[in-house]
Formats: structure tokens, sequence, C-alpha cells
């Protein structure tokens, strides 16, 4: 008899599988095996209409899921509004998105990923209802658009993304301190499932097993190979690993993947000059071709950090208009990154200028993409030497413009000119520079500068972009 006929019976008397997990040997959580999570995850409804409210069935679940694990995963790819866990079949929940756009790309990114590692796989499928009701916030419920809703405040996990397999959580959320054994963890939770390593559906990795007991921690950067995210390709390095794995039980080889177009919301950045970017100077540049979300210096690789911006087409604006440009005597260089997503760090390190080396600029005003209408007036213009600002106050000279430049530590700008102003609410021109170079380090110093507001209590915030104009002409009208 085979290791899965022993374990679950013959086929013809083995359990309905399709959405209860929870079995039970011994008194732990008994998981399935790789096959039958696979079944699981190929299997697709007839009709499925695109909603923003998804259904999410966790296959697996060796450790607790919370409101606090899912809005963890699931808030990067889109706004979560409400979440609803049910375990009357396993353990299944529902999210509510801002939009479909949302949903469908948590959709896309999640389905068939493990929450912890070789365990708490998700199966993700639209849902039918159009709205969720949510009358108690706490870790079975919680709705994010009103926190006052139950008195349980749900502190944000620590999520560690690098270039792994698709594991979303680090640790599982129990009490820190305890050790967990393979006789607590069922031997089939260590098992690499085939569309992770890009093999065929009939190369099944081997059980990773030890007679010695392990932390959870040890379990994930020793025991298992790491593996890229989800729609990435195996990095060079950790290829050998999984045919050394695989080697060991199956002669079948590891099957190399199809070329894959970057699609991630994330950009590496190289050859910066650290000693005068930080995370608010890149997101001043970053700005002008789609929203930021988050940034972050890599302590390891001098120069070098990543940005993750709104979506994929910002990621590629950014690219086509940025790469190779030169500024603070240092090319930039700009790629697609294999993450999908930035990570919080919770403790980052200081710059040379004691600013911190991560920033979350999620809810940051400055964003020129937040909808549809401030989209629309957004030009998307390569770097030149000349930049268009706007919303200063009213009666501002050219020698106010220049001030606020030399005053945030920017090269001195060629010439001025300012528009005739068409409103007493704010002041707009053209400021041109000796070179391509300061003009770029004009924008990422001066970008988003506060200016006074001599009528008003609150300064206004002077905005700059690149603009199309090869030269300022003598009389604007």
């Amino acid at each position: 008899m085979t290791l899965y006929e022993e374990e679950l019976g013959p086929l013809a008397k083995r359990p309905r599988v399709d959405y209860n997990t929870n079995y039970e040997s011994l008194g732990h959580p008994f998981l399935l095996p790789p096959q039958l999570v696979e079944i699981q995850l190929a299997k697709k409804p007839s009709e499925e209409t695109p909603n923003h409210i998804l259904l999410y069935t966790v296959l697996n679940p060796a450790f607790p899921i919370s409101c606090e694990v899912l809005h963890t995963i699931s808030n990067p790819f889109g706004k979560v509004l409400r979440i609803v866990i049910f375990r009357k079949n396993g353990i299944q929940a529902m999210l509510e998105f801002d939009s479909v756009e949302s949903a469908q790309r948590a959709k896309d990114s999640l389905h068939g990923c493990d929450i912890y590692s070789g365990c708490c796989t998700l199966k993700i499928e639209f849902a039918k209802p159009s709205k969720l009701n949510v009358y108690k916030n706490d870790s079975e419920s919680y709705d994010y658009t009103n926190p006052g809703l139950g008195s349980t405040v749900l502190d944000p996990a620590v999520l560690t993304v690098g270039n792994q397999r698709p594991v979303l959580l680090k640790d599982p959320l129990i009490p820190a301190g305890d050790a967990l054994s393979v006789a607590s963890l069922p031997s089939m939770a260590l098992t690499l499932r085939p569309h992770q390593i890009f093999a065929n559906p009939g190369q099944v990795a081997v059980t990773l097993a030890t007679p010695t007991p392990i932390s959870f921690s040890n379990l994930l950067t020793q025991t298992l190979p790491r593996l890229p995210s989800p729609g990435s390709l195996v990095a060079p390095s950790t290829q050998p690993i999984i045919q050394s794995q695989l080697s060991q039980t199956t002669p079948a080889p590891v099957v190399s993947p199809p070329p894959i177009q970057p699609q991630g919301s994330v950009t590496m950045v190289y050859g910066l000059n650290c000693q005068r970017m930080n995370c608010t100077r890149i997101f001043n540049l970053f700005c002008l071709y789609g929203n930021v979300v988050r940034v972050k210096f890599l302590k390891t690789k001098e120069g070098c950090a990543m940005v993750q911006m709104g979506d994929s087409l910002a990621v590629e604006r950014a690219v086509n208009n940025l790469n190779n440009i030169t500024f603070f005597d240092s090319k930039m260089q700009l790629g697609f990154s294999k993450q999908a997503f930035l990570a919080d760090v919770q403790q980052p390190y200081e710059l040379p200028d004691a600013s911190p080396s991560f920033m979350d600029f999620m809810g940051n005003k400055n964003n020129r993409f937040i909808n549809p209408e401030m989209a629309s007036k957004n030009r998307i213009q390569p770097p030149s030497k000349i930049l268009h600002f706007f919303n200063t106050p009213p009666g501002l000279e050219a020698s106010d413009i220049e001030s606020i430049f030399t005053k945030a530590g920017a090269p001195r700008p060629k010439c001025i000119k300012m528009f005739p102003s068409k409103t007493e609410r704010s002041s707009s021109g053209l400021i041109e520079f000796e070179s391509l170079s300061d003009a770029l380090e004009g924008l990422v110093a001066a970008n988003h500068v506060p200016v006074e507001n001599p009528t008003g209590k609150f300064p206004y915030i002077m905005k700059l972009c690149f603009s199309s104009s090869k030269a300022i002409p003598v009389i604007i009208h």
C-alpha cells in the first residue's frame, strides 16, 4: 500500500476534502499530502464573476488564522475594507477590497501561496456577496473603515519578505519561545509543491524531516530552500539547492521555467549617492510616474534601494524614463524586482543624513495618482533640464524661487520665468538649469518643499515636474 493510502485509506473511502481540512491525528492537525492540495487549488467554479469580495479557503491550517494575519498578507495588493472568518467547513474567510482591481491583484498573487512554510495554503475565489456585514472588531471579524466598532486593536504582524518561495508570513502567531518538534508538526507540512519549483505535476519534492526538535524560525532559515515570489523566475543561487533536494528521491530534473515578463510593483534602484539621497528624495522623483507606496534602502548593498509603486504600470513608466540618468555624480540604474511588495521594516537603520532607511508613503497626500481625476492631470515626461513649478503663493518673484532652491541645497537655477497669474490663489512658472543633472538634483531636493503663506496659517507645498519645453520662451502669454 502506498504512503498516501496508509494515511488516508483506500481511494474509495477517503473523506471529502473540498473545504473541510480540519483532520486530527493523535491530537495534532493532519495535513493533506501535496497531490491533494494541488487538486483543490486546480478546482475552479464553472462560472466566476469578478467581485471586490474574495473567498479565502485555508488548506492545511496548522496554525491559527486571524484577521490580523489575513490583513497583513492581503493589504499590500489593495485596501482591505472588511474581513469575516467562519469555520463551519474548515477555515474560510471573506475579504472585502476597495475595488475589483485590488481583489483581482490579491487573487492572482496569493492563490496557491503558503501563509506559513508548508501549510496554511490559500485557495482564493471570487465571492458572491456585494458587501460584508461586521458587527464587532475582533480576531474573527474586522471593519477597517470603522476601527472603533470593537475594543480589540490589531497590531500589524511582522512580515519579512526576501528572495523566498511564496511563504507569506515568517513565523506563526504563537507565544515566543515555544518550540515545535517534528512530532507536533506533521511531516507532510514540510513539502514543496510542484508549481513552486517549476516542475511537472508528477515531480513532487520529498518530505524534509529530522528527528531532533527544531524551532519554527530555524525551520524556515535552515531546513527549507528559498524560492522566489509567485510569478518570478528561480534565481540561479537557489536552483542547485532544489535540484539537490529532488535528486535524493526522484531522478526527474527540475524543468526550467519559460521566460516571464516582470509584472510586480517593486523596482530595484542601483547607483545612488548615499550621502545625498534618502527615502524622501527618492519619493520626490518617482512620484512623477505613479504612486509611491514604500521606499527601502538596503544596508548590505551600498547605493541600492527598493521602491514599491502603486502598480506594475507605474514601475514600467519609472524604469523607461529614469534608467541610466546621472545626478549627484552617480549614474542611477533601475530594474524589475522579483518581490511582489515591500514589507514593513520595524527598526530601520539611519542613513548618513540621519533619516530612516525605510519610509511608508501609502497615505502621503503628495502622491499624484491617487484617483483617476488626479492621474489625468499628470503629463508623463522624461527628465529634462527645464522644470515646471506650481502650487506656490501668489506674488512670488524669480528671486524668491531661486532662494527656495538654494536653501534646499539644490543647484542655482539658470533662468526662471513666472507664468501670468490666472488666479490669486497660487502661482506657477518654468525653471531652467544649466544641465540635466542640475535639474534632477533640484527636483529631488526642492520638490514638495513648504513655502511660507503670507496670507494664511498653512504653507504652500511647492510641486515640481519635468517640462516638455525645450527652452524657456522670452514671452509667456
